[in-house]
Formats: structure tokens, sequence, C-alpha cells
């Protein structure tokens, strides 16, 4: 299998929402603003779907908890992996509950147990202490950590060793037995070893570990494979990875992916405020930290491209290279470095892609700063999806 390609070596996108339609939503809902491409959505589903066949798919909530992303996901058949209570009550909300339903997180509360044994969750167990915290009955996942060192940033790693998920593969035949004995059901394992994987080989480090528990395990129903795919990831060599491992245990395969599924559908929408030069060469803009903490909380790089400018010519010196930050008084409101723009005037609309995931998801009111609004486009025309936030929406629950 082929490693993924970096952020930065990838062609810059706008979802492939035409430029007209990007400046007639700046203009009808305001800037900073997150919209959405329904036809990439759908078409990200059909990928995985066409890539893992018969494997049973759940969306990861966190990446993006839009209700009407949701509704689109539910209906192509997608269940939901929460991780809190919050998310829960929205899968319930949309009408996911059984099957379609994972609970997942290292610390859940009793709310959680609670709401998922309400709904018939399946439950993925974390640690050896939650046998006796699961509901009656309950269906379960161990989830295995296969400490690995792999191609993301630490703070995405979700498989290290030192990090705080799942238990260690020595910890798995005892946790089973307990799980049965507490009159649960094990239906399997999960892994999942991060986000944003940039070498596919090591998923097939992490499936390797799951095979030297198979002696141990005897036949399970379910392999949960996880997700964390690159965006350009090669789906169908993954896919053939994972379906071995699910064979070598007589199990089905099921697959948890999150940003893969949304992030190339979603762009950031914001204006240029002004520029300066100090040390470096700065667009202002009105979108920051608050709005995508992505590259501030691990680095991550977006494209960035100016909305209806032609293109020009860097050699010709046509081009700058802008570092674009946010208007919060904050260092690290740094939204990307090196960005080659075309020279900035106050008002341009430039488009921040691959930010469907993690975007409006992470935003918040830091500094009194009202989350944006987001839109939908079908093709033809605009849904709100989430009107903006005023301040009285942020300080509402004050006293």
């Amino acid at each position: 299998m082929s490693a993924s390609l970096s952020p930065a070596a990838r062609t810059p996108s706008v979802a492939r929402i035409p430029a007209a339609a990007l400046h007639d939503a700046a203009g009808r809902f305001g800037t900073p603003l997150y919209v959405y491409n329904a036809a990439e959505l759908d078409a990200a589903v059909a990928r995985v779907q066409a890539a893992f066949g018969d494997a049973r798919v759940y969306y990861a909530m966190k990446a993006n908890p839009n209700l009407s992303v949701l509704r689109r996901l539910f209906a192509a058949g997608v269940g939901f992996e929460c991780v809190s209570p919050g998310e829960i009550a929205r899968a319930e909300h949309v009408g996911a509950a059984g099957d379609a339903l994972l609970v997942n997180g290292p610390a859940k509360s009793d709310a959680e147990y609670a709401a998922g044994g309400r709904l018939g969750a399946t439950f993925i167990v974390d640690r050896a202490g939650e046998a006796p915290l699961l509901p009656p009955g309950s269906r379960v996942l161990v989830r295995v950590n296969p400490a690995l060192a792999v191609s993301t940033h630490d703070h995405l790693a979700t498989g290290a060793a030192n990090s705080k998920f799942g238990v260690t593969p020595e910890q798995v035949p005892p946790l089973l037995d307990a799980l049965r004995a507490a009159g649960h059901t094990p239906l399997g394992l999960h892994v999942h070893i991060g986000s944003a994987i940039r070498d596919a080989h090591d998923f097939t480090a992490a499936f390797g570990r799951l095979a030297e528990l198979r002696p141990h395990t005897g036949p399970l129903a379910v392999l949960d494979a996880g997700g964390g795919w690159g965006l350009d990831a090669d789906l169908p060599g993954i896919a053939r990875e994972a379906w071995a491992a699910a064979h070598a245990f007589g199990a089905q395969l099921w697959v948890e992916p999150g940003r893969y599924l949304v992030a190339r559908a979603g762009t950031l929408l914001t204006r240029v405020v002004g520029t300066k030069r100090t040390g470096r060469d700065f667009c202002l803009v009105d979108a920051g930290m608050t709005e995508l903490m992505r590259p501030m909380l691990y680095g991550a790089v977006h494209p960035v491209t100016a909305v209806g400018k032609a293109a020009v010519d860097e050699a010709a010196g046509e081009v700058g290279l802008w570092d674009l930050a946010g208007p919060a008084c904050e260092s690290g409101d740094v939204l990307a470095r090196d960005v080659p723009l075309p020279a900035p005037q106050r008002g341009d609309l430039l488009a921040i892609g691959e930010a469907g995931a993690y975007g409006a998801a992470m935003s918040s009111s830091y500094l009194t700063r009202s989350r944006p609004a987001e839109a939908l486009w079908d093709g033809s025309d605009w849904t709100l999806i989430r009107r903006r936030e005023t301040p009285q929406d942020v300080w509402a629950m004050e006293l």
C-alpha cells in the first residue's frame, strides 16, 4: 500500500463549490462562515462503502456533529460512534439506536452508560475497570492499544504506548473473561491508532498486533478497525488488510471514519481585514483560532485559496507568501504560514479548505466571539444549517 500525501502536498480545494456560490454565501450569511458541499459528503460515504464492502460503517461524530450532516449520513446507512452524553443525545435525536450506535471513550460517565444502555448501544470498553459499570447484559468491544509509533502528530496518536486509550494486548484475554463472567457479551476487538495517519503501513502494523491475540481469544464476531485514514489514503488497500485481519478471527468488519467523511466537504470562508509587515508578512483575516483550532492545536495544514481571483504566476512576482493571522490577542492565532496569495486587499474572500472536520466542532466563544454560521450547498442553492451566534447567545447561561 502506498503512503498518503502530506496536507501541504495536496492541491488546494474549496470542496468543488463554484466561486460565485461562495461569494453568494459570504454575502448572505457573513463571515467567518463554514460551508459544506452535500455532493462531497455523499461521495466520501460512497468511497468508504465501495472500498470496505459489507463492513458496517460508523461515523465518529466528534469530527462534525451538525444535525444536518448527521441526518444525511444516517440516511446513507451510516451509524454513529459517540464519546459524550451530548453526542449520544444527537444520535438519538436523528433516530439512531441499537446496532447503529457505539459508545466509546476512556472515562465514560454514568449518564453515558445509562443512555447507551437505554438505546441498546454497543459499548467500546477502554479499561478493565469498566466491566462492573456497564448496563446489565451489554454488547461490548475491547479496545486494544497496539503501542505503535505512527505517522501523525503526537496529539493525534491514540495507539501509542503512552496514550490514555485502550488496554494492552496482555490485558485482553482476562478482560474478555471478566466481561463474560459479569454477564456481558464481548463481540470482539477494537483498534484505532489515531487521526490523519500519513503512512498506510501503520494500519498493517496495528492489524498485525491484533493477529497475535488470535490464539488467546478464539473466534470473534466483530473486529472494529477504527478509522484515522489520511484524506489521500489507499482505501481499497487498507480495506484488504482490515478484512484479512477480520477473517483471521472469523469476524465481521466494522470501521469508524470521522475526518475522512467530512473534511473535504467543508470550507471556512473568511475575509481579509488588512495586511501588516513585522518580522513576517501577515494577511489579517476575520477568522482565527476560535473558528479553526486545528493549526494551533496540532500544527494542521489547510489549503488556502483566494476566491474568484485569477491564477497568478509566482515566478513573475505577482504573488507573495503570507501568514494568515486571526483577530485573537494570542501569538498562536495563525491559521496558515507562507500562503501564496495575490496581493491581499481588504474585503477579499479567502477559502480555507479541508475544514469540514474538527473546524466548527472545535469552535469556541473565547473572547466572547460568536461561533460562525454553517451552510450546506446542494448544487444549486444554500441552506442555513446553523445560525451565527449572537453575544447574547454566548452569555445566555450566565447568572
